[in-house]
């Protein structure tokens, strides 16, 4: 089974400057990719990172952003770290539903989309990253976009024998699954 993974697309982490790079795009990607994934039965997960920093529990910072597509039947997962798996229920609920393929969308590319994508492929996940399904902002040395090819090319090339990471844009992505049966 293959679940959408959306990592930290709070409010909090979209409000101020620099402005996440593309957000309206990224939200649109992840919404059509929800639309799929709930067609052909697929769990949707949504990470929720929290901190005393401003992104406490419940506050309106911590809240997913109004334009995603989140519905009631929607997992949602409480994390601390960047690793969406450390000391969270994710693995849990991932493997509950029997879920051995993640299609990882979020927020911010260079820390927790990253960590997570490492940690889901070291715990055997099969792992396909939407390119152009995760956002960040412009840092002190690169630029958002860099950022985001840069870690593009950096999941492409990971040596994980038997278990690489795909990297493809959404729109591939969505007509993967179009050919693909339920």
């Amino acid at each position: 089974m293959t679940a959408l993974l959306v990592i930290d697309m709070q409010a909090g982490l979209f409000r101020g400057t620099p402005a996440r790079h593309d957000a309206d795009g990224v939200v649109a990607r992840i919404n059509a990719l929800a639309g799929a994934v709930r067609a052909k039965g697929w769990p949707l997960v949504f990470v929720q990172h929290e901190d005393d920093g401003g992104l406490a529990w419940a506050s309106p910072e911590w809240q997913l952003l109004p334009a995603l597509d989140v519905r009631p039947g929607d997992a949602r997962v409480r994390k601390t770290a960047c690793d969406s798996f450390y000391r969270s229920d994710l693995d849990g609920i991932l493997r509950e539903r029997g879920v051995h393929r993640l299609f990882v969308v979020g927020c911010a590319t260079d820390f927790c989309v990253d960590t997570t994508i490492r940690a889901a492929a070291s715990r055997d996940y099969e792992v396909i990253v939407v390119a152009d399904g995760h956002t960040t902002k412009d840092r002190a040395h690169a630029t958002a976009e860099t950022i985001i090819a840069h870690h593009n090319w950096m999941w492409s090339n990971l040596i994980l024998p038997g278990n690489p990471v795909r990297v493809l844009p959404a729109a591939e992505l969505l007509e993967e699954l179009s050919r693909e049966g339920a």
